[in-house]
Formats: C-alpha cells, structure tokens, sequence
C-alpha cells in the first residue's frame, strides 16, 4: 500500500506541473492548446534519449538517436525541447488563426504526432514506445523501492515548487495583468498597444516547457513511454483539472490536479471487475465528463476561484476601481466609439 500511495502522489505532482503549464495558455491568456498532451510527451521522449544511451542490437528498441547524461541534464532538455515545439507550433498557428481555428489545428497537430510516431519505428521504436529508462540516482542511492521512491516524491516537489514560485511571479506582474487583459479581450488589449501575438507566443514557449518538464519527470519514475499514453483525450483530462480547480489560479489548479488526477481517475482504477475489463476505462472519461459539465453548469469558476485584482487607489482618471479587464474593456469600447 505504501508503494501505491507514492506512486499516486508522483503522479499528481506530475499532473499538478502539466495542468500549470496548460493554465499558463488557457487559465490565464486564453489559449486554446488542444495539444498540451503532446508536450508532455515531447518533454518524456527527450528525456529518454538524453538518458538510454545509443540504441544497441542488445537493446531490441530503435530511436534516432541517444546519449547517457546525468541528471539534471534529461529534465532541462526536456523543457528546452517543449519550448521549441511552442515557438514552433506559435510562429505556425497562433499569428494567422483566430481562437477556435487554433484549437482546431492544434488538436490535429496533437494527432499527427501520435500517427508519426506510431508508423516510424525507427524514430522512437514505433507504437511500442520506449523502455529500461534509467531514473536517477536509483543505482546509487541503494534504498529499496519504497525509500527510493520517497526520495523521488521530494525532488518531484521541490521542482514543482521551483516552477510555482516562477509561475507565481509571472502571474503578480504586469505582465501576468497584461496576459489577463489578452484573454478577456483581445481588441482592447491591441488598442492601448499590447502585441498580442508574441504574448500569445511567449505563453506558448513556456507553457511547453513546463509541461515537457512533467512529461520528463514521470518518464524517468515508470521507466517507458508508448504513444498510447499521449492520445488527444489526455488532453481533456488537463483541462478538466483546470476547470475544476480554477482557471487562473494556481493553488486552484493544483487542487483540480489532485481530485482529477487522484480520486476521480485513480479511484476508478480501485473499482471491482465486472463484465468488460473496458468498462473500467470507459467509466474514467464518463466520470471526468460528468465532472467538467457540473462544474461548467454550476461553478464555472472553480473549485478556488481566480482572486480579483483592483487598480491601486490612488491611480487617477476614470479607470480607478475597475478590475484589469474591465478596464481594458472599456478602453476598447472607447477605440470603437471613435
């Protein structure tokens, strides 16, 4: 039991990065990611090739290409590969398409990956995936399981604290204000001079990135990855994460990870047998689409809602008192007007 339990916070604390990553573009800028699951995977993939080592006949696995790094080597690479799959999938998507037509596209770039990677097995081994991922310092430590897998709970914390302190700054600057103005309204957001594009871009970039760096993380605790784990309805469960806990928060959205991740869809697991083994799996995605419909019906904002932030007293004009949106909003309506 033991041993079930930390595997279930691992997988939270996992979860809990991945959903900041995706509140990052869809909580607080409003971006539509339908691929998020694919930087997750990109994040695991990289990982892996900075850790296996050089594909060998002994091996029985084929991948591009692999080298043996100590970590923290693996992780960073992770993240660095996530970013650049945001700069690219933003330079070819979020200039030229509106809101829904980029989470069109997006969920189709997500798709596609999962195609690629399964019909070319040269590239990482086909739809078998990869395997033997060595996770760091287990060789070294000589702890047992359980003490081993304590010990990756703590450094699976420490790094998720480390993002939430530079996710928490972002969000308690101007520019976490100005990502606000871009999801509530876009028009006004341009009007008083904010480009929205490259704000849309940079969200991209390090939301990819952190989410890569969860993918990272579980890769290296469960030792393989196969494209089966990264199909578009991982996706969803992100979101629902988001949703629950409350977009635009992060204390929230870690709240949403741990009921999605570790009740809703580990408690169906606990369930007994009965009739078709996938019943279980298909009482997973009803349970998490009940979820989502209750609480978009009837707590849209959460579980913690986002906190409202007001302009300082003394800022002059006629915008005092106004919350950030409004303000740009009513600035908006302004341009219009004239």
């Amino acid at each position: 039991m033991d041993y079930y339990l930390l595997t279930v916070c691992i997988y939270v604390v996992v979860g809990i990065i991945a959903c900041w990553g995706l509140n990052l573009q869809f909580g607080e800028t409003g971006v539509l990611n339908f691929a998020a699951v694919l930087f997750v995977a990109v994040g695991a993939y990289t990982a892996s090739l900075f850790s296996l080592g050089h594909p060998t006949p002994a091996s029985y696995q084929q991948y591009f290409w692999g080298t043996s790094l100590p970590w923290p080597l693996p992780w960073l690479a992770a993240g660095v590969a996530g970013g650049a799959l945001g700069l690219l999938v933003g330079l070819l998507v979020l200039r030229r398409l509106r809101g829904d037509y980029q989470a069109m596209v997006l969920l189709v770039v997500s798709t596609m990956g999962t195609y690629l990677v399964s019909a070319d097995p040269g590239l990482l081994n086909g739809s078998i995936g990869l395997a033997s991922i060595p996770a760091p310092f287990k060789s070294e430590l000589h702890t047992g399981q359980v003490g081993y897998e304590l010990f990756y709970l703590g450094l699976s914390v420490v790094t998720a604290l480390i993002i939430f302190e530079v996710l928490r700054r972002i969000n308690a600057s101007p520019l976490g204000r100005v990502l606000r103005a871009v999801r509530e309204n876009e028009q006004a957001a341009e009007a008083v001079g904010h480009n929205v594009a490259a704000t849309k871009l940079m969200v991209m970039v390090v939301g990819g990135a952190v989410a890569a760096l969860a993918g990272a993380i579980e890769v290296q605790f469960i030792g393989a990855w196969a494209p089966a784990g990264w199909t578009y309805p991982e996706t969803f469960g992100l979101f629902a994460a988001v949703i629950v806990g409350g977009r635009g928060n992060l204390g929230g959205v870690a709240v949403g990870a741990f009921l999605v991740q570790g009740l809703f869809l580990e408690g169906t697991v606990l369930l007994p047998n009965f009739g078709n083994p996938d019943v279980i799996g298909a009482v997973q995605w009803m349970s998490l689409a009940t979820l989502i419909l209750l609480f978009l019906w009837f707590r849209p904002q959460g579980v913690i809602p986002e906190r409202q932030r007001r302009f300082r007293e003394g800022q002059p004009g006629p915008l005092r008192g106004l919350l950030p949106a409004q303000a740009f909003a009513r600035v908006g309506r302004g341009q219009q007007n004239a």
